[in-house]
């Protein structure tokens, strides 16, 4: 049987589902990028909205696709997730460690929603978001740079708070208590001033650790957590600190 009469026996649904997943896998359809509606897709294809429906829901729920109501549909990013890793508070790490921390809060304010950064906490495009950017350091070393989105709904009070005195993850777990979180990992070369805020040498590697959170059924945080690669591992578990760390051992830039 030919594939192309092999395609039409094919259910309506299926046929859409064929035709996404290729435009995807091809890179015609890039991660964040927004595809057809299904009205559109109905049209297209010569079928019912339902019928359209049921192929986006079931890309949804494998995890091809992201929803937002009132934004749109949108193609998901689908690297390897670590669902493992546990959400710790960086501070008490590395107090385990009997090191001393601190940190360097680099902005603090609220912005707009960008169209991708609306998808990821569920809210409207252009809507308010709390915006933060934390220097975590271990005896003063840098050791975690947190770029962190906060829906307001769930944390209405975020820029208001102190977080030289206690973390957003410290702060976050008490007023909007954890109930689920999704995590991607990858390696990534950051931009010059994320060097610069990680006393890094121009072009070194770095663990990026995307985490998405939940409370109360409702997204409350998307945050990048990017690690320099020669202080981190994945183990355990979880991203952990590697000893020795010491401030003789970072060239750093200046």
């Amino acid at each position: 049987m030919s594939p192309t009469h092999s395609a039409a026996l094919q259910a309506p649904y299926a046929r859409i589902k064929m035709h996404v997943l290729s435009k995807i896998d091809s890179g015609e359809w890039e991660v964040g990028a927004r595809v057809p509606s299904e009205h559109q897709l109905a049209a297209e294809f010569g079928v019912s909205r339902m019928t359209a429906r049921r192929a986006i829901l079931e890309l949804t729920q494998d995890g091809v696709l992201m929803r937002s109501q009132g934004v749109g549909t949108f193609v998901a990013d689908r690297k390897p997730m670590l669902s493992v890793l546990e959400v710790r508070n960086i501070a008490d790490e590395i107090a385990e460690r009997g090191h001393r921390y601190s940190n360097q809060v680099i902005l603090l304010n609220t912005e707009q929603a960008s169209e991708v950064m609306a998808l990821y906490l569920g809210v409207a495009t252009g809507s308010p978001v709390h915006h933060s950017i934390i220097v975590h350091l271990d005896n003063q070393v840098p050791v975690q740079l947190e770029d962190r989105y906060t829906n307001p709904a769930v944390a209405p009070d975020y820029l208001a708070q102190d977080f030289t005195q206690e973390t957003p993850n410290a702060y976050l777990s008490r007023v909007a208590p954890l109930g689920a979180a999704e995590h991607t990992v990858e390696a990534v070369t950051p931009s010059p001033e994320m060097a610069q805020w990680l006393a890094l040498a121009p072009g070194q590697a770095c663990l990026q650790v995307n985490r998405r959170t939940w409370s109360q059924g409702e997204v409350a945080t998307f945050a990048r957590l990017i690690h320099p690669g020669s202080r981190y591992r994945l183990g355990g578990g979880m991203v952990v600190l590697q000893p020795p760390v010491g401030k003789a051992a970072l060239k750093r830039v200046r």
